[in-house]
């Protein structure tokens, strides 16, 4: 699977309370959530985002509360995948129960500028920056992390198991 997208790009330790504030947390609407994403730190940001953009950070994105509303946020207000050098460890597992698709790769975290497009081959981990025509590497996700994602979160993965 390929993603193309503008770059939207943020620096070291955005907290999930950055990424949808606690004050939002009384709805689980993804669509709500959306509305409000990044909003503490960008308050432009949702009348920016277009489908399939990309969202680029630098260390430790997504430390914090252990709230799964934070990658819901910014997966339904459009953007397909989040790259950057370090995940909070929590965050990482609910983007992926959640079918948020994040890699780590510091060298892209660190050479992709706000409004580059860019381009993600999520089966051979290839980053392609468009913009600079250079490419980066991540980590391709093993399988099971596929399935689940393809599945659109963990909990439709294991349904389609039973």
């Amino acid at each position: 699977m390929t993603v193309k997208g503008k770059v939207h790009k943020y620096g070291d330790n955005v907290d999930t309370d950055v990424i949808i504030p606690a004050r939002y947390l009384n709805t689980s609407v993804h669509s709500e959530l959306a509305k409000h994403c990044m909003e503490d730190i960008d308050k432009d940001f949702v009348n920016k985002v277009q489908q399939g953009d990309i969202m680029v950070a630098k260390e430790n994105f997504g430390c914090g509360s252990s709230r799964e509303h934070a990658p819901i946020a910014i997966k339904a207000s459009g953007i397909s995948c989040v790259i950057a050098a370090t995940f909070a460890r929590i965050f990482y597992r609910n983007s992926i129960n959640t079918a948020l698709p994040i890699l780590e790769c510091r060298e892209a975290a660190e050479r992709i500028d706000n409004g580059d497009e860019v381009e993600i081959n999520f089966d051979t981990g290839e980053i392609k920056n468009v913009t600079k025509n250079e490419a980066y590497h991540a980590e391709p996700f093993p399988d099971f992390i596929k399935e689940i994602i393809d599945a659109g979160g963990l909990m439709n993965s294991i349904k389609e198991k039973k």
